[in-house]
C-alpha cells in the first residue's frame, strides 16, 4: 500500500499540471476515481453529489459501479450515509436501497468505505469505494480515502468545474424571462417557415405544377408536427410535468423499442442500426413513454452526427435492471457537460449564432420521464469519438415489496 499511496500522491499532482484535468470538473473526478480505484484496489468506486434539497446524483463511477452513472440518490440514503464523526466510514450495503444493494452485493461487494466531503462544515459530496471482502479497512486504505476526500473538497473549495449540476437556484422572474426567450426563440422558426409555405401556396397557386404543391403541402404537414411536438414539450417543462400519468408494469422493452424505432420519422429511420438480442427480462415501467423517449435521444444523437455514420440502438440487462444505449458518432459531449445537459433550457451553444436548433428541453423531459418510473439516464462519451446516451428501467420479473407509484 505504500508504494501505491506513493503513486496516488504522484497522479494527483500530475492530475493538477495536465491542462485537461487542471481545472477540475468531470474530467478531474474521473482520473480522481480511476487513481484511488487503483491504489485501494478497489472494484469500484463511485462520487455521489448532494444539494441542497438533501438528496444527490452519482456523477462519477468507475469500475463495477458504472452501472450506477447518473442514478438519483434518494434523502433518506444521504441522511444514513452523511453521520455525524470521522469523514471514512463503513456503510453497510442494507443503508442504501434496495436494488442497488442487491446489484453490489451480486458484483462481488460486501460493503461500502465511505468518505463525506465537507466544505466549510457542509457535506457537499460522498465518496465511495466498494470492498468485496468483509473486513475492516486498515489504517492505510483510511488515508488513501482522506486524501482523495481532501482532493475532492479542494475542488469544490475553489469552485474547479463543481458543482456539475446546477441546484436551481435560479429566482422565479430570470426564469420565466428564460423560458420566454426560449419559447420564442424557438417557435420562430417553424412559424416562418408554415408561413411562408402557405404564402407561396396562396399567392402562386396557379403557376405552381402538382409536385411543387404537394412538396410545399408536405413541408408545412412536416413543420407543424415539429411545432406540435415543441408545443407539447414546452408545456410538460413549465409546470414540471414530464410524463403525466404512468401507467406502471412489466413490458417487453426489446419489443417496445423495435416498435419505437419503426416509426421513427423516416430520414432518421434509415439512419438507425437496430443491434438488439431477440429476448431480454421483462422491464418495469411505462410502455407507452418509450416512444418518445427514443425519439428525443435518436434526434439528439442525428442532430449532432455527420450523416456516414449510423446511429446505433443497443439493448441488454443486468440483474437488477434492463437498458438500452443509444450510440452515435458524432461531435461528442465534454465531460464537464454531461449532466447539464439534462437541465431545463440548457444548451451547449447558446446565444443567436449557435449551430444547432432546439428549446434544451428534450434530455430534461427524458430525465424527468425515466425517473418517474424509478429508472435513470445517463450521458458519457463515447470510445472512439461520440456520444453514448443509456437508459435503465427495473427489471420486471424482480420481486417488489409493494407497487411503484409511479414518483420519483
Amino acid at each position: 500500500m505504500e508504494v501505491a499511496y506513493r503513486e496516488l500522491t504522484l497522479g494527483i499532482a500530475a492530475l493538477f499540471s495536465d491542462p485537461e484535468t487542471a481545472h477540475g470538473g468531470l474530467p478531474a473526478l474521473d482520473r480522481l476515481l480511476h487513481l484511488g480505484q487503483y491504489a485501494l484496489g478497489a472494484p469500484g468506486m463511485a462520487i455521489a453529489e448532494l444539494n441542497e434539497a438533501g438528496s444527490g446524483r452519482v456523477i462519477a463511477a468507475s469500475g463495477t459501479a458504472a452501472w450506477a452513472l447518473g442514478r438519483p440518490v434518494q434523502p433518506y440514503v444521504v441522511a444514513a450515509a452523511c453521520r455525524p464523526g470521522p469523514p471514512t466510514y463503513r456503510i453497510e450495503l442494507g443503508a442504501i436501497d434496495d436494488e442497488s444493494s442487491e446489484q453490489m452485493t451480486s458484483l462481488g461487494s460486501r460493503w461500502i468505505m465511505l468518505h463525506r466531503v465537507d466544505v466549510d462544515g457542509a457535506p457537499v459530496a460522498l465518496l465511495g469505494a466498494f470492498v468485496a471482502e468483509d473486513r475492516a479497512a486498515d489504517p492505510d486504505e483510511l488515508a488513501v480515502m482522506a486524501l482523495l476526500g481532501a482532493t475532492v473538497g479542494r475542488l469544490y473549495a475553489e469552485q474547479a468545474g463543481l458543482p456539475v449540476q446546477s441546484h436551481g437556484n435560479l429566482g422565479e422572474l430570470a426564469d420565466r424571462e428564460l423560458f420566454i426567450a426560449v419559447t420564442s426563440h424557438e417557435l420562430r422558426t417553424p412559424v416562418t417557415v408554415i408561413k411562408g409555405y402557405a404564402d407561396t401556396l396562396r399567392d402562386h397557386w396557379s403557376q405552381l405544377d402538382e409536385k411543387a404543391r404537394r412538396d410545399a403541402a408536405r413541408v408545412i404537414g412536416q413543420r407543424s408536427d415539429e411545432l406540435a411536438r415543441l408545443v407539447d414539450r414546452l408545456l410538460a417543462a413549465s409546470t414540471d410535468s414530464a410524463a403525466g400519468t404512468l401507467s406502471l408494469g412489466p413490458f417487453d422493452l426489446v419489443e417496445a423499442l423495435r416498435q419505437a424505432a419503426a416509426n421513427l420519422p423516416a430520414d432518421l429511420r434509415r439512419r438507425i442500426r437496430l443491434e438488439l438480442p431477440e429476448r431480454m427480462p421483462l422491464a418495469y415501467g411505462d410502455r407507452t413513454t418509450i416512444p418518445n423517449v427514443l425519439t428525443e435521444l435518436a434526434t439528439n444523437a442525428d442532430k449532432y452526427s455527420g450523416r456516414d455514420e449510423p446511429v446505433v440502438l443497443s439493448a441488454a440487462h443486468d440483474r437488477r435492471t434492463v437498458l438500452f444505449q443509444v450510440l452515435d458518432r458524432g461531435i461528442g459531449i465534454a465531460p464537464e457537460q454531461v449532466h447539464r445537459v439534462f437541465e431545463r433550457f440548457w444548451q451547449a451553444d447558446s446565444g443567436d449564432g449557435r449551430r444547432y436548433g432546439g428549446a434544451g428541453l428534450g434530455l430534461y423531459l427524458v430525465r424527468k420521464t425515466i425517473e418517474r418510473q424509478n429508472g435513470w439516464v445517463s450521458l458519457r462519451p463515447r470510445d472512439g469519438g461520440g456520444t453514448v446516451a443509456e437508459v435503465r428501467l427495473p427489471r420486471g420479473d424482480v420481486k417488489r415489496d409493494a407497487p411503484a407509484s409511479g414518483e420519483a
